[in-house]
């Protein structure tokens, strides 16, 4: 049996480093400029060793970011390697094929060094709400459209920053004051984390991070082993039909379940698309992890060790796993929807542990004000003249759980937050004129699935505004388990009657609004087993009426 008094050591230290990376994002959000890292979470941050491995993160930002960032180091420290760091050194890179699978994502990576020695890394990865090109959408034909691309350099270099590089990024965005200070955010969020961990590894009488880290990969790793060891061994698989552009997109996933190791095979998926909803292999494997780790040993932190005994497979060319210089900007579109085949997989073999299908992909609402959207206007309207880019997330509904009802208006398996209205209409010249839940929208069941959301908004003054769609689950609903009923499929129009496609780059002319119904999440098990009384508490609230649309059930 394990020394006590060591056992009680070691789960201090972890709860130092654990609350030492929780207070890296909580200062990216504090000082970044950007209202999606500031107000939305979308943002990871952790630490690493000197090899590169990642041994804690914060529960605050995305699995897209976060187990991105866990791949994206490693392959960091292989363009400039360790022996040509220096104390006050930041590496950035935006490369979709080295971080997490669009340009919209810068990573800075910040060496740790105590007295002369290089002990660790912290790093982030953050949106950025405009990096040049198109702009955030499927529209581009490559990556060459989609923004800037910095490739792995030398942001700051022992403490002076390149200006050089940044005023090649000033010049390649729209707003370079606001991209300049949220980089520089970043770097200054690792800097103090780097200042915190220093201070407490004297206090706990640490030289360094080898043995500590070692010991948190090996226990992480062992107990993930155990966890998936518990599981009956074989295969299951299973596939999901997302929207895409007219043309179906076909998602399929073998698991295996064999020596404690969880192997997810997406050999059969579509190939890769002429628009930008391709995926890189780093965001694959970062949320087919995820949707392992939301079902297999949970409980158990997720690092370098954890994420070892899950073993992705995605052939190249396919959609889930594209070569340079396949567009990729709205690779978020299809990438959410991977935890939900996992763990449909997983619901053959542990039907009791997983949820019904939910709505998944964000509904991100990203609009584009300025001279360039009112010259495609000759009504004579006196618009202002100042540009503006504005996104702000809203999610529908989750999947009902085996035990409980789905959540209304949660963003999974992304996880970040909703700003709240105030905000969104400080940032931008636009009013939010309605945002609740929508009736009817949840899949029927023992446990109903999540509520959508209903959303209408305009600009100020009538101006037209450009916006970037980037939705799905319009045509394919999400579905229910165990008999549970389909939730409802999301749609968007304008008040005037236009129907809106759900993806790629529209105007939307003077004196309109736009309107947004969010899909709601499938429900879990028979409804006709419903307790009455949460039936009736539903229909008090609005959330169900008598006229509830029949959907067909669920597998």
């Amino acid at each position: 049996m394990a020394d006590p008094a060591e056992v009680i050591r070691f789960q201090v230290i972890w709860s130092n480093l654990i609350s030492i990376v929780e207070e890296q994002a909580r200062t990216l959000m504090r000082t970044a400029f950007s209202p999606v890292v500031r107000d939305s979470s979308d943002l990871s941050a952790a630490l690493f060793d000197s090899q590169g491995r990642m041994l804690a993160q914060a529960q605050t930002g995305t699995p897209g970011h976060v187990n991105s960032t866990a791949a994206a180091v490693p392959l960091m420290l292989e363009e400039i390697p360790v022996d040509q760091l220096s104390p006050g050194d930041h590496l950035i890179t935006n490369d979709p094929w080295l971080a997490s699978g669009h340009l919209h994502d810068i990573t800075i990576a910040s060496p740790v060094f105590r007295e002369g020695v290089l002990i660790g890394f912290f790093a982030c990865t953050c949106h950025q709400l405009d990096i040049g090109g198109r702009g955030q959408g499927p529209d581009a034909a490559s990556v060459f459209e989609e923004g800037l691309a910095i490739p792995v350099l030398k942001l700051v270099e022992s403490g002076r920053v390149n200006d050089v590089l940044m005023k090649i990024i000033r010049a390649n965005v729209r707003t370079p004051k606001e991209v300049e200070a949220d980089i520089l955010s970043y770097v200054a969020a690792n800097e103090a984390s780097t200042d915190t961990l220093l201070a407490a590894l004297d206090k706990l009488g640490l030289t360094g991070l080898v043995q500590i880290g070692d010991e948190i990969i090996a226990r992480s790793q062992a107990s993930m082993v155990e966890e998936i060891r518990k599981l009956p061994e074989g295969t299951a698989r299973n596939s999901i039909t997302l929207d895409c552009y007219g043309t179906p997109v076909d998602i399929v996933c073998e698991l295996e379940i064999s020596d404690g190791e969880l192997r997810l095979d997406f050999t059969g998926s579509s190939t890769a698309s002429t628009r930008g909803v391709n995926l890189v292999y780093n965001y694959t494997n970062a949320y087919a992890s995820f949707g392992a780790r939301c079902i297999v040993g949970p409980q158990i932190p997720n690092n370098a060790g954890s994420l070892a005994p899950i073993k992705v497979h995605a052939p190249v060319g396919s959609i889930l796993n594209v070569e340079r210089p396949w567009p990729v900007c709205a690779r978020h579109i299809i990438g959410q929807f991977l935890p939900e085949v996992v763990m449909g997989c997983l619901a053959q073999i542990v039907p009791e542990r997983v949820p019904a299908e939910g709505a998944a992909c964000l509904w991100g609402i990203q609009l584009r004000g300025g001279p360039e959207i009112d010259g495609n206007f000759q009504d004579g309207g006196n618009w202002a003249k100042d540009r503006y880019e504005v996104l702000f997330f809203n999610a529908g509904g989750t999947g009902a759980r085996p035990h409980r009802d789905g959540l209304s208006g949660t963003a999974f398996p992304s996880g970040v937050r909703a700003m709240p209205i105030e905000v969104v209409e400080n940032n931008a010249p636009i009013v939010v004129w309605k945002k609740e839940f929508r009736p009817n929208s949840a899949g029927r069941g023992h446990y109903r699935g999540g509520f959508g959301q209903s959303i209408e908004l305009s600009t100020i003054e009538g101006r037209p505004c450009g916006l970037f769609a980037m939705f799905d689950r319009t045509t394919v609903a999400a579905r229910g388990r165990e008999g549970g009923g389909n939730g409802a499929v999301g749609n968007l129009y304008l008040k005037s009657g236009k129907p809106l496609e759900p993806k790629g780059f529209q105007l939307v002319g003077p004196n309109d609004r736009l309107c947004f119904e969010l899909p709601g999440g499938g429900g879990f098990g028979p409804a006709e087993d419903r307790d009455p009384a949460e039936m009736d508490a539903d229909r008090r609230a609005g959330l169900v009426t008598d006229k509830q649309p029949d959907r067909d059930k669920g597998d």
